[in-house]
């Protein structure tokens, strides 16, 4: 552990050694390939509305191939080529801070202590609301990538440590909650709020703990009514635990900013894994 301990800290000092001598290279919106010194693409290049820099690879014979991740927050289509990707693409469309997202926009190169050309290109990138943003990679389990990934890991954290920026290996979310966020990305497009009103009467009669299907009844018919409630649910609007299996008595309230009240907001960083949690007893 001390061992890999010294490797890391003299692999940081090498970066801070290259300091401007990171390259960012991107494709335009017309398709040409840029190349930038680091803090100045950081500084002026809109990486959310960019094309991927390099495709995604198709490999015969594998199970999961890219595809396409329509995302709630942007309105557009996002790219994926693993279902780890996917995973954390839903998880960070949730995520109230995010307002932008896009797939592989971004080459980063520099140079090791040999002297020798680097370059990786970070899986995601999601821009937030203060302006920073987040390059990530989602690997399906925190070995995959192996030795270069790890020396990846340091140069990229060193980088975005650099403009205000962060970068993270996000970790694969617990079966059960990105079972329940599944779940509710079917229902996160706008065309399941409802008619005009609906969303106002849900946080009224969910404005203290209750039971989802309970609530939902006495809202409507449940199977007009269901849908709203899961897109309230997805957009934050109603909040509950999902660290539990999503059931018809599973307690739901409304977000503690509009109730006032019984709810525990959480927010994880990179993930987005949750808007709040109802807390106390139901009131029927």
């Amino acid at each position: 552990m001390e061992g890999h301990e010294h490797s890391r800290r003299v692999e940081q000092a090498a970066v801070r050694g290259a300091g401007a001598g990171i390259e960012a290279a991107f494709a335009t919106a017309a398709g040409q390939v840029t190349q930038l010194p680091w803090g100045q693409a950081a500084a002026s290049v809109r990486f959310e509305d960019l094309a991927p820099v390099s495709a995604f690879p198709v490999v015969p014979g594998r199970r999961w191939g890219p595809g396409w991740w329509w995302s709630a927050t942007t309105g557009r289509h996002v790219v994926h080529g693993s279902a780890a990707m996917r995973t954390q693409l839903m998880f960070l469309d949730r995520n109230p801070h995010v307002i932008g997202l896009s797939a592989r926009p971004v080459r980063l190169l520099w140079r090791d202590a040999d002297g020798q050309v680097r370059s990786w290109v970070p899986q995601l990138f999601a821009r937030y609301a203060d302006a920073t943003g987040l390059l990530a990679d989602c690997p399906s389990t925190p070995s995959i990538g192996g030795d270069r990934a790890q020396r990846a890991r340091v140069v990229l954290e060193e980088a975005c440590a650099r403009v205000g920026w962060s970068y993270q290996r996000l970790e694969p979310p617990p079966a059960v909650v990105a079972a329940n966020l599944r779940w509710l990305a079917g229902y996160r497009h706008p065309r399941n709020q409802g008619p005009p009103g609906l969303q106002a009467t849900l946080a009224e009669v969910f404005a203290g703990p209750r039971p989802l299907a309970d609530g939902a009844a006495a809202v409507g018919e449940p199977l007009q009514v269901l849908p709203a409630v899961y897109h309230a649910l997805w957009c934050g609007h109603l909040t509950t635990s999902l660290d539990k299996p999503l059931h018809e008595e599973a307690l739901v309230c409304a977000d503690a900013e509009r109730s006032g009240g019984g709810v525990e907001t959480r927010l994880d960083a990179g993930s987005g894994q949750g808007r709040g949690e109802c807390s106390g007893r139901h009131t029927r």
